[in-house]
Order: C-alpha cells, then structure tokens, then sequence
C-alpha cells in the first residue's frame, strides 16, 4: 500500500472477501478465530513497515459468469472512511473483457484492478491511495 508520493503506508489494515474456489459465496460465520477447515472468504491483515501486505487463501471461482475477484476493503490513517476496491485475477483474459466493471474503465485504470501472477502462482497486488497510477476505488 502506497501514498501518492510513493512512499509505503506502514499502518494500513485490509480485509478481503471472497467467493471460493467453486464461485460460492460462503455462508459459514467467519471470525478470527478460525478452526483450521471452514472457508470463510473472509481475511484481514495490516501492512509491514514496507508497506506490503500477505493474504493466503485460494483463488476465487467465477460468481455468476463473471470475472473471479477478491474484494477489498482498506483502512488507513487520513482517511476519512475506508476505502473499497477488487482485485481481480489476471488469468482469463476474455472473462476480464468482459467484466462490466472493468470494461466501464480506460485501459490505464483498469490495470490498478488486475493482479499480477508471481512464478510461485502467488498474486501480486499493490494499492496506490492517491496520485499516478491511484487505484479505482468503489462507492457504495
């Protein structure tokens, strides 16, 4: 997570949900006392000093068609209220064109919502609160 001028955001907390890996939204009650097998779509860390922030879980499945995706939820000092957005999974290429959300969105912004896939098979997904490359961030 990074400011406007680049500089990381140490203090930040982000908290995901998800579908799972089927595209089922979960109904079982999350919490963070978790009993080791129930899936719960639900995640929440804090950034490092770096910044950086690490989330394990499975890849979502498609919910109703769409492009799969991970919401995102990210509190942070100086911000008035928390912020929403989604990061979208970069492997199918036509369900992205296809995306309403995505398809609603220049090019340029459109590539603050799609993650990159690490050799591993990892995501990578860094969030810019403000300035070039800001991420899209949802209204609700």
């Amino acid at each position: 997570v990074y400011q406007g001028d680049g500089t990381p955001v140490p203090d930040a907390m982000l908290e995901i949900w998800q579908a799972d890996s089927d595209g089922r939204i979960p109904e079982v009650r999350g919490s963070l006392h978790r009993d080791g097998h129930a899936f719960t779509g639900f995640g929440r860390t804090a950034t490092n000093d770096d910044g950086r922030y690490l989330f394990w879980t499975r890849d979502p499945g498609s919910v109703g068609g769409g492009a799969p995706f991970i919401a995102l939820v990210v509190f942070a000092r100086g911000l008035p209220d928390k912020l929403h957005t989604r990061i979208y999974l970069p492997d199918d290429e036509a369900a992205l064109a296809a995306d309403p959300l995505l398809a609603s969105l220049p090019p340029e912004d459109r590539a603050t919502l799609i993650a990159t896939r690490a050799a591993d098979g990892g995501l990578r997904h860094d969030i810019r609160l403000q300035g070039e490359k800001e991420t899209v961030f949802l209204a609700y």
